[in-house]
């Protein structure tokens, strides 16, 4: 223990690993120098210490020194004299320090020195072979020019443009080309032989998914065959197959596996068949009169091979992790980092059997509101986190859109691991700037068998369970609560979503106009919407307006609405002078920005004056945004437009509310207006409805007058208008320019 302590803080030392590597690899590197004989002189085919020190001097940087300096004159100097162990000494040490510097100053990421990044792979090849080698080739060119160097120096040449010369210079740039990163390769080894095993998953994963044990076997074999022609001995009655051209033909066959094997894999293979087919190259490569010239062409081709090779496994596994990461991405959300609905249809597919379990957090939305989309982002991951002790191997959380997520389970004891579920969800808290945040969390869970048809509306169908889980506080099973009518109401709904927008698109819509009736003779009627059935039967609002609302349509509705009023009045403002009508519209209207404008177009469009024109907003919805709502209101009336309070006395907080809004007419509620003559409570609140208004200067309108009592009772508290069957039925809006609707009663022969 002590030991290995010993070693691993002292192994990056300048006296540690540093100075003992060049010691013992360079002899191994050594080993690996090819060197061929022409016109009387002697030329590097392929030349490796100069990669393995660069390689040492990039790993360790100026740690390095004391143990490269040893290595040239305890291995590469031996025999010599001073002054030339000196010069040897700085011939390596120049390049190598240069390149060494301008890596790290040029090239990010210095620590990683393969070619397995296109972006880094210019400024890799720059400082890791073009650079050292060309300076290594112009000093020994100078040594030799100013004689400083023996002649009997393997890597002397007899000039810089001679092919003496281009041979040792194509044999430093093969060397540090191949040598650079399969010797930093065995350092690191070397320092942390655990790297062997992640270096060994690496490779593996850029092998191609597709290869098989085959294909492997039929290229290691092809390899073979063509590195046995290459080193059949020379004969008179040799063939092309055992010259130099088999050479070339290694080429297609290193690259089928560069585009299938990968970088990692190849790079290590190439260099190895490199050194040793270069070493041999006494085999295929004959000695007849342009030996020299065949012999710089070869030397060519081991560089243009090389670069070819490694090029092609570069860009063949760059492709491959391209494919593998937007393949990756499509099944996961980009924002939220979480396996998406394509995901969970995947495992669905691939799974017999499967227990979908279904989370619904409503309360992000509001927190998002507030908060910005960030906390439903961060609570989503978090959630999720929170809940993997849970899951077995293979199960996964799953996000959809909105604030909803999915945990697909096992079959195993699934009844008890979702009640597990549901109690760590309890005790989940979100901290957010400080606070904590508890939103509810609605649970609901199925058996499913794959194929999973129709997942959508089965998802749809457990977010309708899950809102029952909301109020219940435990987990809601879709098996346990009739699924079959759940699913016909969301036909119906989708149904409805159609009916509407073919509606929309076809006019398939039909106005009535019910008549408000004033004391003073100032009376007015209110639009109501129908939708035509199929027979011919009108659609109530109340069928109809909730799908809009849940499916974002009731702003087109009401554009609709108020569109073909308009067009009414402008088209029959002859027969019918100063009528005035009233207009519902929906919360998001009524919260719209553009909504105001877009009145206003519409009446300078019809040139309808905006006192012919009443806006009645709903207090229970439109109120709960009143930042908005109010602002709204008040550019409406700024229009000439009148605002009326709809079913007051529903929503929450009504009179507190009422204090903030400058409307002009409130129309209580017809459930208080019924029990008015049985109900002494409902008496009261009308009456104190009717005091609020008269005190904020509103007018007030009765809803639900269905006898001659009511509107009597509605008298005596000092109701301005009155609306009900007894006072008129809701008719066609073209009934009032044919003048056949019920007439209008003023207050004289009413009252």
């Amino acid at each position: 223990m002590h030991l290995t302590k010993f070693y691993k803080d002292n192994r990056d030392k300048w006296w540690g690993l540093p100075l003992i590597l060049p010691l013992l690899l360079l002899p191994v590197a050594r080993m690996a120098n090819t060197f061929a004989l022409i016109d009387g002189g002697v030329v590097s085919l392929y030349y490796l210490p100069l990669a393995l020190l660069l390689s040492l001097m990039l790993f360790f940087g100026l740690k390095a020194l004391p143990g490269i300096v040893a290595g040239i004159w305890l291995v590469i100097c031996p025999g010599m004299n001073v002054p030339e162990s000196l010069c040897i000494t700085f011939h390596f040490l120049i390049p190598l320090i240069l390149s060494w510097g301008g890596y790290r100053v040029f090239a990010p990421r210095r620590h990683a020195l393969s070619y397995g990044c296109a972006r880094l792979m210019p400024q890799r090849i720059f400082w890791q072979v073009f650079f050292p080698a060309t300076v290594f080739q112009f000093l020994l060119l100078a040594c030799v020019f100013f004689e400083i160097l023996p002649a009997r120096l393997s890597l002397a040449g007899a000039g810089p443009l001679t092919l003496h010369s281009l041979i040792n210079y194509q044999s430093l740039l093969v060397g540090c080309f191949t040598g650079v990163p399969l010797c930093y390769l065995v350092i690191r080894i070397l320092r942390h032989p655990r790297y062997l095993k992640s270096f060994i998953s690496q490779l593996r994963l850029q092998i191609d998914s597709k290869v098989t044990t085959s294909e492997m076997v039929i290229w290691s074999l092809a390899v073979l065959v063509l590195m046995g022609l290459l080193f059949i001995p020379m004969a008179n009655s040799a063939s092309i197959f055992t010259t130099n051209y088999t050479l070339s033909l290694l080429l297609p066959v290193m690259l089928w596996g560069s585009m299938r094997f990968g970088y990692r894999l190849m790079a290590i293979i190439w260099t190895l068949l490199l050194i040793v087919s270069i070493h041999f190259f006494y085999r295929y490569v004959p000695v007849y009169a342009s030996y020299s010239n065949q012999l710089a062409i070869t030397s060519s081709s081991y560089l243009v091979f090389s670069f070819i090779v490694i090029y092609m496994a570069m860009l063949a596994t760059r492709q491959r992790f391209i494919h593998a990461r937007v393949k990756r991405m499509a099944f996961i959300d980009p924002v939220v980092q979480l396996p998406n609905l394509w995901a969970l249809t995947r495992k669905l597919a691939a799974t017999p059997w499967s227990v979908i379990c279904f989370l619904r957090i409503p309360e992000l939305e509001v927190l998002g509101r507030h908060y910005g989309m960030m906390v439903r982002i961060q609570y989503k991951q978090n959630l999720g986190k929170w809940l993997e002790p849970e899951l077995h191997e293979g199960e996964c959380i799953y996000h959809l859109s909105g604030h909803d997520m999915v945990i697909r389970l096992n079959t195993e004891d699934h009844a008890a691991r979702i009640a597990a579920i549901d109690e760590r969800i309890k005790k989940f808290r979100f901290i957010w700037d400080g606070m904590p945040l508890q939103p509810n969390v609605g649970v609901s869970y199925c058996h499913v068998r794959s194929p999973v048809m129709q997942l959508p509306m089965l998802l749809g169908e457990l977010s309708t369970i899950a809102n029952a889980s909301l109020v219940t506080g435990s987990p809601e099973n879709l098996q346990h609560r009739n699924a079959v009518h759940l699913q016909q109401r969301l036909k119906d709904k989708v149904t409805m979503m159609n009916r509407l927008q073919l509606a929309l698109e076809h006019g398939h819509f039909s106005l009535m106009a019910q008549p408000i009736v004033g004391i003073r003779g100032d009376s007015y009627h209110e639009v109501l919407l129908r939708l035509k059935g199929e027979d011919g039967q009108l659609i109530l609002p109340e069928e109809f307006l909730p799908v809009a609302h849940e499916f974002g349509m009731s702003s087109r509705i009401d554009l609709w609405v108020l569109e073909n009023t308009l067009q009414f009045m402008d088209s029959h403002r002859e027969t019918l002078p100063g009528l005035r009508l009233s207009v519902n519209i929906s919360p998001s209207s009524a919260c719209g920005s553009q909504f105001p404008k877009a009145v206003a177009d519409l009446l300078k469009r019809h040139n309808i004056q905006g006192w012919q024109l009443i806006f009645e907003i709903t207090e229970s919805q439109s109120l709960s945004h009143p930042d908005q709502a109010l602002l709204n209101m008040n550019q409406l009336q700024a229009l000439g437009c009148r605002i009326a309070i709809d079913d007051f006395g529903t929503g929450y907080a009504s009179y507190s509310r009422l204090k903030k809004v400058s409307a002009d007419i409130l129309k209580i509620d017809g459930s208080f207006i019924k029990n008015l003559l049985s109900s002494s409570l409902d008496y009261q609140i009308v009456s104190s409805i009717c005091h609020l208004a008269r005190m904020k200067n509103m007018q007030v309108v009765a809803e639900y007058v269905e006898s001659q009592a009511l509107s009597e009772a509605a008298l005596e508290l000092g109701i301005d208008y009155l609306q009900g069957y007894y006072i008129g039925k809701p008719e066609p809006l073209e009934n009032l320019a044919a003048g056949s609707s019920k007439p209008i009663l003023s207050g004289r022969n009413l009252w």
